[in-house]
């Protein structure tokens, strides 16, 4: 039998060196799975993890992939941290996309000042609209809020299909599955560095990401909601002594949690679509709750566990381009990548013991 008992002291040597231990632990079995199919297993490394930043704008680009995850994370922090299990992410992200989107295609003509603080705002509706249908059903008939969050997300994703394929399709888009492209005003532009330029797909949505991040960081840290989440998670019999209503707590987490989903939604839409299409997450919402996970439930942590999730999304598709590495392939080292990461933190954050259940039965007796 195996148990897990947190540790009273955790040594700061010791939660540095751990995920240094889970990645030359998933580089030596990569190398090992890469030499068995006949890739030249430095090679195949070099293409995840150093291809990939190797150039000023690539690293612009790897900012962009983890723009969505960063935010959409950051978010999450804040139901985990209350205990509330939104594991819907990803359909408050398409919802935000749908708001937002409705707004661009329904104002083109507005100016920039206007139509970007609109589609901001729709956004975030958008996926709080979605985050409180499990949220009001937990707080009126105590639903689990896991089951509803997921089923949802399929809800969504055939909503924004249907739209696209139906009332919202371009006339001009021969048949695809396409909205008429946001106006210049409804883009979220790329930044240009002075004396350098652009830096990839570098844009302002980044920035805005690393900003929310912070604030959160803020929050959670420094003022009473950020206090009251953490009792109503950690406690939260002590937090109804303390005056703390649970129902508030649950609805203003999930609310955050939504709204940070819808915005991830808009900025992806804005700033690398354009328009409108079935797919506008690739499974973002999901990868988020890894993020979350990895960065200890520490906003701060979210931008470079972000960082780190998106270079290994990134390697596999520059593996795949360069060495012609099937997808299961790529897909298999990242799900190492992960595994390791969180078994790291794990055993970091609990003492794993090893019992017999014979030997219990035999004191007992006695």
């Amino acid at each position: 039998m195996i148990s897990m008992t947190p540790r009273k002291h955790i040594p700061l040597s010791r939660t540095l060196l751990t995920p240094v231990v889970s990645i030359v632990l998933t580089v030596i079995i990569g190398a090992m799975i890469f030499g068995l199919l006949d890739y030249n297993p430095l090679s195949a490394l070099y293409e995840f993890f150093v291809a990939p930043i190797s150039r000023p704008d690539q690293i612009g680009d790897l900012f962009v992939k983890a723009c969505p995850l960063i935010i959409t994370a950051t978010g999450l922090v804040f139901c985990y941290r209350a205990n509330i299990w939104n594991i819907g992410a990803e359909g408050q992200l398409i919802f935000g996309a749908i708001f937002s989107g409705g707004v661009a295609l329904a104002f083109p003509d507005w100016p920039a000042l206007i139509l970007m603080p609109s589609m901001v705002l729709a956004g975030m509706i958008g996926g709080i609209f979605w985050a409180m249908i499990p949220a009001l059903l937990k707080v009126r008939f105590n639903t689990n809020e896991i089951l509803v969050s997921l089923m949802l997300t399929y809800v969504a994703a055939l909503s924004i299909d249907w739209l696209v394929r139906g009332p919202w399709r371009d006339p001009m888009s021969f048949g695809f599955p396409l909205t008429k492209m946001y106006s210049d005003a409804a883009l979220i532009h790329r930044i240009e560095v002075p004396f350098v330029g652009m830096l990839g797909q570098l844009h302002w949505g980044v920035v805005g990401a690393l900003l929310f991040a912070c604030v959160a960081a803020f929050l959670l840290s420094r003022t009473i909601l950020g206090f009251q989440i953490k009792v109503m998670g950690d406690a939260p019999r002590a937090g109804r002594f303390a005056g703390f209503n649970p129902h508030v707590t649950t609805i203003g987490v999930m609310a955050i949690a939504g709204g940070a989903a819808g915005l991830a939604g808009m900025v992806e839409v804005s700033a690398s679509m354009g328009q409108l299409q079935p797919n506008v997450s690739f499974g973002y919402g999901f990868t988020a709750i890894i993020v979350a996970f990895l960065a200890r439930l520490n906003p701060l942590g979210v931008i470079f566990a972000g960082l780190i999730v998106a270079l290994a999304e990134l390697g596999g598709d520059n593996a795949q381009i360069v060495l012609g590495m099937p997808k299961v392939v790529t897909g298999v080292f990242k799900g190492i990548l992960l595994f390791m990461l969180l078994a790291g933190e794990t055993f970091n954050r609990y003492h794993i013991q090893w019992q017999r259940t014979g030997n219990k039965l035999n004191l007992k007796e006695k």
